[in-house]
């Protein structure tokens, strides 16, 4: 894709416009929206994990007929794996035939071939942009998980393709459930309302452990072995600042209305296991946001240390525990709490990763603007404008992020091809390291 000169402010323009309800609108949802010619949404899903088979158990959980029709993974045994434990959990929903069932790296084009309305897109994020294009071409309403990318080629792709899916009157989704979460959205509010004062500091946090990690096996390829272990490679992943703290750094550019105009901080690896690939293991990350407030990021992977998944935000005499949904002083003496999860008149605090769904089905069905894809492109960006700094060391300004042509991805899709990266002799993967790594 050429290189696009987007600057922050063009983004954001961007990223704010939204495609008006009118009467050529009405008439292609009529003509489009149910392959089947009835109300029943017909679903393929492309990415057969953990995450992608509980984000089609939802959409077969929305209110109307819905029903899944296609699978596809690059493995096969995932695929079968994830249509079974479907069908066990919703056997009236699910009928997809022998040849429906897809795979390989072509496996999504197969998908997006067959008679469906909607699409989930949970593969690996490397192949977000190439699966979302695609599926806009094919004229699919979409949801697909977070992040949107692991480098900044396919974030413009990405927004490419979404201004796309505006001309088409498509409906997007996107994995950042803390939006369709009642608590954080009645905290976010008040903060954007001014119930903290003018905000002085935030901070944000995903401390934690390791994750899964899947044994090399006799016989595979190298290609295979990250595709197995894909959390563990750049091209795949876009370390764990892109795949997990995304969600924090996406409640900050929520709480502020946009993304930040730089970053810089530190990162590295404690250890060098050869399970770990090629990521780091720590990230901190000081964004500055447009306005001159910064936040302050950390994302961790260790044992035995402290750890927090959470959001906070720092006004004059205030501080707000976003997801916890409260309002403390420096004393921590409550000010405010959120009580609709106890308040059934509220809808009591139903699941976001359902309601998510919920939201974006009522959309499809009724014709309702919904597009959060660049919301989705906004928060992936700023995760990877964090790992280009902690990666080179440097600064790295938001325009300079957005227009980089550094690619971390595969020159070919095959297994028999070479990823990116390889190990060495004794099976270790090259680290980056600040000050020689190349981010724009």
């Amino acid at each position: 894709m050429p290189q696009v000169n987007q600057s922050r402010r063009d983004f954001l323009k961007s990223s704010a416009g939204i495609v008006a309800a009118s009467t050529l609108a009405g008439s292609m949802l009529s003509s489009s929206v149910y392959a089947s010619g009835d109300d029943t949404i017909k679903i393929a899903l492309i990415g057969c994990g953990g995450r992608g088979s509980g984000a089609a158990s939802q959409a077969l959980s929305t209110s109307g007929p819905v029903k899944l029709v296609a699978v596809a993974d690059a493995f096969d045994d995932n695929a079968r794996k994830s249509l079974a434990e479907l069908k066990n959990a919703h056997p009236d929903l699910v009928d997809v035939k022998e040849d429906h069932i897809f795979s390989g790296f072509d496996a999504y084009q197969k998908a997006l071939a067959a008679d469906v309305d909607m699409v989930i897109l949970a593969t690996p994020p490397g192949f977000r942009p190439i699966h979302f294009e695609a599926a806009v071409a094919a004229g699919k309403n979409i949801f697909m998980e977070k992040p949107v990318s692991t480098d900044a080629p396919g974030i413009r792709k990405v927004l490419a393709a979404a201004e796309e899916a505006k001309k088409k009157n498509l409906k997007i989704g996107v994995g950042l459930q803390r939006h369709h979460q009642a608590k954080y959205i009645e905290t976010v509010k008040r903060i954007q309302d001014g119930e903290l004062g003018n905000l002085e500091l935030m901070r944000v946090y995903w401390n934690g452990d390791r994750p899964w990690v899947r044994p090399r096996k006799p016989g595979q390829t190298e290609m295979e072995y990250q595709m197995r272990n894909w959390y563990y490679f750049l091209w795949l992943c876009g370390d764990h600042i892109n795949e997990q703290h995304i969600h924090n750094l996406d409640v900050a550019n929520w709480v502020k209305g946009g993304p930040p105009a730089t970053a810089q901080g530190q990162g590295g690896r404690q250890g060098h296991p050869k399970e770990s690939g090629e990521i780091y293991d720590h990230h901190f990350v000081e964004f500055t946001y447009p306005d001159g407030m910064t936040c302050l990021s950390q994302c961790r992977h260790m044992s035995n240390c402290w750890g927090s998944v959470s959001e906070h935000a720092h006004g004059p005499g205030k501080i707000a525990d976003i997801g916890g949904g409260k309002f403390m002083d420096h004393n921590k003496t409550i000010l405010w709490r959120y009580e609709g999860a106890n308040d059934r008149t509220k809808g009591g605090d139903p699941n976001p990763y359902q309601v998510e769904h919920d939201d974006l089905f009522d959309a499809i069905r009724n014709n309702k603007d919904y597009d959060e894809a660049e919301r989705g492109a906004h928060s992936t960006m700023t995760a990877l404008m964090g790992r280009m700094a902690t990666y080179s060391g440097k600064e790295i300004k938001w325009e300079d992020a957005l227009n980089s042509n550094v690619s971390v991805m595969p020159t070919k899709f095959a297994f028999d091809a070479d990823p990116p990266t390889l190990p060495d002799a004794e099976g270790h993967y090259p680290i980056p390291i600040p000050g020689v790594y190349k981010a724009i």
